[in-house]
């Protein structure tokens, strides 16, 4: 799960380029695969978001890659080539966790369908996306991710081992109390991962497991809603779970959801009500001071794990694409016995300020 406030698109905004179009309830539907890996130029929101965690000898990494879309409302009808009527973003980080620290670059382009000026594309059939030096494409052989940044570089293959899961209800995931607070929303857990990773100036070769979730909406956030907490699992014996809850002012939750699948029992969708989060830890950022709970005891509909981060000091600053500061991160899962079962990542946002969508 992810987000898209930028400082382009608010120019855009006071400009008077993108007006406000009040968003409906989506219609359950049946995704349709290659179609539905490729772009949703149609509605608002989109994201392809690629987590996971890798070695290379002793030295231990977790690595996230997420290309953004948003479309512009008003710029939709708009004939002229210059007119940008999508804006894509990608962000990118490298944990390394021997040496406690978090790196991370990000990109910002525009789409106006126009190949001459374009730095950014995204196509609708089939996940293939690119924005200046970054890419993310699907092959017949799996996924392959090309990030070349300042001090660090990502050359990775994701192999699918498992097939597609659908959240919520058949790909329709509920994401707040008022039903067009919802997404399309897929996931592929436990793709094999292997390639290389360059951190600052030393290139590591690299074998681990990953997790993709695409996700595609109109609308998300509640009002009332400043941020959300969300967990993505590949757990040891091939299972899978995902917990998320959107906050508000008080800290309370507004809407959660999760799943759950194990490789013989099944796929567990939650109920409302059915996940929650207690935070148990907490570590405060120097940079910006805002305090993010680093280990949680999280309920959902498998057992009560505890959620713990590898490293704290895994806060990104996203300011110049997306404008949001927040934490995602390497985390480790253990159950309710405290044995350690499983390994993906923790996301929190709304932290640092209430998130804007």
């Amino acid at each position: 799960m992810q987000f898209l406030p930028s400082p382009l698109r608010r120019s855009l905004l006071l400009a008077g380029l993108s007006a406000a179009v009040p968003a409906s309830a989506l219609p359950p539907q049946v995704l349709r695969f290659p179609r539905d890996y490729g772009s949703h130029p149609d509605f608002r929101t989109e994201w392809w978001y690629v987590t996971g965690h890798a070695k290379s000898g002793n030295r231990e990494f977790g690595f996230q890659v997420t290309f953004f879309r948003s479309r512009v409302d008003g710029t939709q009808a708009l004939r002229s080539g210059f007119a940008a009527k999508q804006l894509l973003f990608a962000h990118a980080a490298i944990t390394d966790v021997q040496g406690k620290k978090l790196v991370h670059d990000q990109r910002i382009a525009r789409a106006s369908g126009n190949s001459a000026l374009d730095q950014g594309t995204a196509s609708e059939t089939d996940t293939a996306i690119t924005l200046r030096d970054w890419s993310l494409k699907r092959t017949p052989q799996g996924y392959v991710a090309d990030i070349t940044a300042g001090e660090f570089a990502l050359q990775l293959n994701f192999t699918e081992t498992q097939p597609v899961l659908l959240q919520g209800r058949g790909g329709l995931s509920r994401k707040g109390p008022e039903p067009e607070q919802a997404s399309y929303y897929y996931s592929l857990p436990q793709l094999t991962t292997r390639g290389s990773l360059t951190l600052r100036g030393q290139r590591f070769a690299i074998d681990g497991k990953a997790w993709l979730d695409h996700e595609w909406s109109e609308a998300l956030l509640h009002p009332r809603a400043v941020g959300w907490d969300w967990i993505g699992m590949n757990l040891f014996d091939g299972s899978a779970v995902t917990a998320f809850r959107l906050r508000d002012g008080d800290g309370n939750a507004l809407w959660d959801g999760g799943s759950f699948r194990h490789p013989k029992a099944g796929l567990f969708i939650a109920s409302k009500g059915e996940t929650a989060f207690q935070p148990l830890k907490t570590w405060k950022s120097p940079l910006t001071q805002a305090v993010y709970p680093i280990e949680w005891l999280v309920r959902t509909t498998s057992d009560f794990y505890t959620v713990k981060a590898v490293v704290p000091a895994q806060e990104l600053d996203s300011r110049q694409s997306t404008g949001a500061i927040y934490w995602e991160g390497l985390s480790d899962l253990f159950d309710g016995n405290q044995r350690h079962v499983g390994r993906g990542y923790l996301e929190m946002t709304g932290y640092a300020k209430p998130l804007q969508l």
